[in-house]
């Protein structure tokens, strides 16, 4: 799987260097998650999430696991960022973008994190937009309100981290390949875990019972629900080469199955 780092500059927040510094959003604001596959998610987003991408569990076997979407079928794509640079208006946007070009930077378990920004952004600059610090050097509203959703996100990717752990441990994930198959054009995704259905439901009642007394259970379910959208990206894909639904579909199969549908 791609890479989900968008940041070309990412330096500490500093009252003296960025003092007069104010941001404006770019038209073509989301153009640098337009060669990414995959961004991470937290557990609170699985409802918008699965009604427009996949919803899968990246890690490793023995490690630690963490929830993301699928925004592409192929390395380096985003099927919903145009040339413009323009995210899908009427698809969800993940808050693992929406807190870009500020990020908050240390290790998970840190008692202290440092807000951090992307220099790098065209729309960071002295001329127009939000300023970032008073003329007093004091934090403004702007900068206030960007620090509690950063502060917000990393808890509850905590939580999400720890959910997915869960799923680990008790041996519900399992390793999945995409396999697409267009024309002269063959892609495969790798690299990401999803719910062994089967698993779940030979679980044994106290365990469901657990799963649900945490919400946990709820977020399976959105999950499992989100892997019909694996077809509608193979659709999106027909789309970009403008070509007719019903002429030509592309073939999307996971390993070890035999369909003509997309299917993880």
């Amino acid at each position: 799987m791609s890479t989900m780092s968008f940041y070309g500059r990412a330096v500490p927040l500093n009252r003296e260097r960025h003092q007069q510094f104010k941001l404006k959003l770019q038209p073509n604001h989301y153009s640098v998650a337009a060669k990414t596959n995959s961004m991470l998610i937290a557990n609170s987003e699985f409802p918008e999430v699965s009604r427009d991408y996949p919803i899968i569990f990246i890690g490793k076997e023995g490690g630690n696991f963490t929830a993301a979407m699928l925004v592409g079928l192929g390395d380096k794509e985003n099927l919903f960022v145009n040339d413009a640079g323009v995210w899908d208006p009427h698809t969800y946007i993940p808050a693992f973008f929406r807190r870009y070009p500020f990020v908050l930077a240390g290790a998970d378990d840190a008692t202290s994190l440092t807000v951090c920004v992307d220099e790098a952004y065209a729309g960071l600059g002295t001329d127009e937009g939000e300023r970032l610090f008073t003329e007093e050097g004091a934090e403004s509203d702007y900068l206030k309100s960007v620090m509690e959703f950063l502060r917000l996100y990393h808890a509850e990717m905590r939580n999400t981290k720890a959910f997915a752990m869960k799923l680990a441990e008790i041996g519900l994930l399992t390793p999945k390949i995409i396999s697409i198959e267009h024309q002269d054009d063959k892609k495969m995704l790798d690299g990401f875990w999803v719910v062994d259905e089967a698993k779940l439901n030979a679980l044994e009642d106290a365990k469901i019972l657990e799963l649900a007394k945490t919400g946990y259970l709820g977020l399976i379910y959105a999950h499992l629900f989100s892997l019909r959208n694996v077809a509608r990206l193979a659709g999106r894909i027909d789309e970009r080469r403008h070509l007719a639904p019903q002429s030509s579909q592309p073939s999307t199969t996971a390993v070890g199955r035999k369909k003509s549908t997309p299917a993880v």
